[in-house]
């Protein structure tokens, strides 16, 4: 028979609460992991801010900026998700994606948000074909689009 396993008092990875048995009031940490799931759960920001918005609405999404004022001090470089009226606070975990409402674009988190820079159209060369370049404004179109690249 295998050995029992032991939780900490939280997740590894995201640091969602954990219950245990004769817990008192478990509404309050399952309520919390569940608000915390609600934010990191294909995070949809609202754009970056270094202070928090002046009218938040329960549901938005913000990625803090380098320098937090406001509620949020000390959470630079975190996902801010407004829930009952509070702010709840995500670490970027590697692999992670977003997309920036405000910027149109997606994120790849690896140590930092990484974008896909704009593309400029082709241009140059001896022989011009305008269906090859037609071809390939058609698929930068397409990338934009689907907030891979930007514009």
């Amino acid at each position: 028979m295998t050995d029992p396993i032991t939780f900490a008092s939280t997740t590894p990875r995201h640091a969602l609460p954990n219950l245990f048995s004769a817990q008192a009031q478990k509404e309050f940490t399952v309520n919390e992991a569940l608000a915390r799931l609600d934010t990191l759960l294909h995070p949809a920001i609202e754009g970056i801010a270094n202070a928090p918005p002046t009218s938040p609405v329960d549901g938005e999404t913000w990625l803090v900026g380098d320098t937090p004022s406001g509620a949020w001090v000390g959470q630079a470089g975190k996902l801010a998700g407004r829930q009952s009226g509070n702010w709840v606070f995500a670490a970027p975990r590697a692999g992670m994606r977003l997309f920036d409402k405000a910027a149109g674009q997606q994120a790849l988190f690896d140590g930092s948000w990484r974008r896909a820079a704009a593309i400029a159209a082709p241009t140059g060369g001896s022989v011009t074909d305008v269906e090859a370049r037609t071809a390939i404004a058609g698929l930068v179109t397409a990338l934009v689009a689907a907030g891979i690249l930007s514009d």
